[in-house]
């Protein structure tokens, strides 16, 4: 491609309001460009670049089985109804009604129609295992779309859907996809772990992320340097002390005036916070045939540990959280900085974290301003609805799985892996028939990587202070060719030559000044650039410079460029090859 005929232009300047280095550099080097919150047009340097991403992503996944196939960006309401998820999901699913008053939704995901797909089209345990994939657009209409296209709202995404008669063959895909999702990141050049995470709105019985550790992440992970725990905030576990048991004692009320903390309350009784009960109020939006009613929660976690909203919002199968207001606390009978489930209303949903079941004794409030509780003890003195895993882990709580401290790290989340189950195939009513003619439900699997978002981090990864220093394998063309004034036909006739050995070739024939043109060159980022000038013929050579790196450039003969550049790019090649191993699975 002739960068005089090329669509798009590089900017010198740092467009307003980009918050982040791969913004900055895919708008200003020209790959894409910004049409609205969240919304994207990519220009040819980034449809190539996200094309030869998608090549790394069909040969990892049809190597592992994988079928191409495309699905619809609308979607029929009744088959989300069927599913649970168009009452459980909030406005990120875009909801409309077609000309005939039919409700439909534009695709945030497909479980829903692949799940369909299965019912019309399996039945029989003959046609499993099966794996589907495709690469589409999807929309999601995020509340607060940012960091360019690490969080957009239109989005291509390759999502991949694993069909199994029994659940040894959803472990066996589900392990299949987690090992070529590292062999996909590593041929991309992005360095990533895998962490146990959250199932959210796509349930089923495990999840895994799989995480770019850059300060720019929304994500925050704990990991274990001893034996290598990785797991999302939302769903992170830690061993928590367990205190030394106690007698019970007799519950007695103690004045606290004007102590409305756990440190306050630790401070003025002389005890350590471990030794108190806090009270957190929250109300739930839950479903309940099929409509949405909130319901007041009470959660009870020990003084020395904080609430995990997302895990409480699990154990209540709930589909949203809140606090609850002043108003709505005391309606249950609680007293906000002096509460406890110790005489609230029934109507009251008591959750309590697993900890709190086994610490004896604790001061807890007394639904009355100014006064506390001694000698509480669960079971004895209240119970709750739910008892669960409800705390947060912070940087140095105990890893779940030695015991040494756990570490606090940022991350971006670039692909994800689902193991549904029956999750969908029993509400929609996918069935086989196994070997005995007994009606099953197929078992699912789910698995998601964001194309966008990947070349995002990439860019994120991959630059330096010039620009783009793009890998091999996903860059938009090999070679960045570089003619400069008085050497205009020998660059022209080098394009051609290059081009027919098969080489991918970026040439700059613009009328600039060989600075601009150079400092274009380290923004866009190839890995290669060659120089032909007035200077380098008259050795008739050229200059041969890899992107990123600080030695000066090689000098190569005309004659013997194109098998330079080959080599150089096998180089390349085989510095990424070098990167794939096999990962140990990460329970």
């Amino acid at each position: 491609m002739r960068m005089s005929q090329m669509f798009g232009q590089t900017l010198r300047a740092n467009p307003n309001e980009t918050e982040v280095a791969s913004h900055q550099l895919l708008l200003r080097a020209g790959y894409v460009r910004q049409l609205g919150a969240g919304i994207f047009s990519y220009l040819p340097l980034a449809h190539r670049a996200m094309a030869k991403i998608a090549g790394v992503i069909r040969s990892e996944i049809d190597a592992i089985g994988g079928q191409e196939i495309t699905m619809p960006v609308v979607h029929p309401g009744e088959i989300w109804k069927e599913s649970g998820r168009w009452y459980a999901i909030d406005e990120s699913l875009t909801r409309f009604e077609d000309r005939a008053g039919r409700d439909m939704a534009l695709a945030m995901t497909h479980e829903e129609v692949i799940t369909d797909l299965i019912r019309k089209d399996i039945q029989s345990y003959r046609q499993l295992p099966a794996l589907l994939y495709q690469i589409q657009t999807k929309w999601r209409d995020e509340p607060r779309p940012r960091a360019g296209l690490i969080r957009t709202r239109e989005f291509t995404m390759k999502d991949s859907y694993s069909l199994d008669s029994d659940w040894e063959g959803l472990t066996r895909q589900y392990r299949a996809h987690y090992q070529a999702y590292f062999n996909i990141f590593r041929r991309c050049g992005l360095p990533v772990i895998a962490v146990r995470s959250d199932v959210g709105m796509m349930g089923g019985r495990m999840a895994h992320e799989f995480m770019f550790l850059a300060p720019i992440g929304e994500d925050t992970l704990f990991t274990c340097d001893h034996c290598g725990y990785a797991a999302n905030r939302e769903v992170a576990t830690f061993r928590k002390e367990v205190l030394p048991a106690e007698a019970p004692l007799p519950r007695q009320r103690v004045a606290t005036p004007n102590t409305m903390t756990i440190n306050a309350l630790a401070a003025l009784l002389n005890i350590s916070s471990a030794k108190t009960a806090k009270a957190v109020f929250m109300v739930a939006t839950v479903s309940e045939e099929q409509t949405n009613v909130e319901k007041f929660v009470f959660a009870v976690v020990r003084g020395d540990m904080e609430l995990n909203e997302t895990k409480l919002m699990n154990a209540l199968k709930a589909k949203a959280l809140r606090p609850a207001r002043e108003d709505e606390i005391r309606a249950v009978g609680a007293v906000p900085g002096y509460a406890s489930p110790i005489g609230v209303d029934a109507s009251a949903l008591i959750v309590v974290d697993e900890a709190v079941t086994t610490s004896p004794n604790l001061v807890a409030g007394a639904n009355e301003e100014g006064y506390h509780l001694s000698g509480t003890n669960y079971g004895r003195d209240y119970t709750a609805h739910i008892v669960a895993d409800i705390t947060a882990a912070a940087p140095g709580c105990a890893c779940p799985q030695c015991g040494e401290p756990l570490n606090a790290v940022r991350g971006v989340e670039v692909g994800n892996i689902f193991q549904l189950g029956t999750r969908y195939t029993e509400a929609l009513g996918a069935t086989f028939h196994d070997r005995d003619g007994q009606e099953r439900p197929v078992i699912m699997g789910s698995y998601g990587i964001g194309i966008g978002r990947l070349l995002a981090c990439v860019a994120e990864y991959c630059h330096d202070a010039d620009g783009l220093i793009l890998p091999v394998t996903i860059a938009p063309y090999q070679v960045h060719l570089v003619g400069l004034a008085g050497a205009d036909d020998e660059a022209a006739a080098l394009y051609d030559t290059l081009r027919r050995d098969g080489i991918d070739v970026l040439f700059d024939d613009r009328d600039e000044r060989a600075g601009s043109k150079f400092k274009d060159a380290d923004l866009i980022g190839l890995p290669i650039r060659v120089t032909i000038s007035p200077r380098t013929l008259e050795s008739q050579s050229v200059e041969l410079k890899r992107r990123g790196s600080k030695n000066p450039p090689d000098r190569v003969a005309l004659a013997d460029l194109p098998a330079a550049i080959k080599t150089m790019i096998a180089e390349m090649h085989a510095e990424i090859a070098a990167t794939l191993k096999e990962e140990p699975f990460q329970e």
